[in-house]
């Protein structure tokens, strides 16, 4: 079992952020979403408040498998100026660790140096932002430790490909079937 933390600020995108904790729970990881406020209540993008299971002073990180950020404004922005978490992603790729960010939030990699040289993608818009990546415009862009994902319509396939890294296709393949994605996809084929 994979141990996962998701880092929430301020203005984080809902659906960037709780469609992959939901995910990879179902998908039998352990997933910890961390405050990056102060407090263990997040306020939202679109007035939500969330409940963090823990604060981030509450852990150094070092067990992490994988950190996660979700994307949304201004909470990718409150994200790039937390210094503590900046550290940490560094500490964490500079060990090989996995690390994903959605819509805006790959903007942090990008002000880290961590997308230099590598693919990438995030919400149309901020790929001036991707300091050194090859901007793909891709739904969901995977290179080497980092993946990247375009937007909130992403938010899905963005947790189904982070999940595969730790459980087996069958595995992602039967959750798929079982929360109706596939039967999603299957309808979109049709209408095309």
């Amino acid at each position: 079992m994979a141990k996962i933390y998701v880092f929430m600020a301020n203005g984080f995108e809902e659906i960037e952020a709780l469609a992959p904790v939901d995910i990879l729970r179902r998908g039998g990881q352990e997933v910890s979403t961390v405050s990056v406020t102060g407090t263990l209540w997040v306020e939202s993008s679109h007035g939500i408040t969330v409940k963090a299971d823990m604060l981030f002073d509450e852990s150094d990180f070092q067990d992490a498998d994988m950190l996660l950020l979700p994307g949304g404004m201004p909470g990718s922005v409150n994200l790039n100026t937390h210094e503590g978490l900046r550290l940490t992603l560094l500490q964490h790729a500079e060990r090989g660790g996995r690390i994903g960010a959605i819509c805006a939030a790959p903007m942090v990699l990008g002000s880290l140096g961590l997308l230099q040289g590598r693919r990438a993608t995030c919400s149309p818009g901020f790929e001036v932002y991707l300091d050194g990546a090859e901007y793909t415009a891709e739904l969901v862009t995977v290179d080497g430790n980092i993946i990247t994902g375009e937007g909130p319509g992403a938010s899905l396939p963005y947790a189904y490909t982070i999940l595969s890294f730790f459980v087996g296709d069958e595995a992602v393949h039967a959750l798929q079937k079982k929360m109706q994605y596939l039967h999603l996809m299957e309808s979109k084929t049709e209408q095309e």
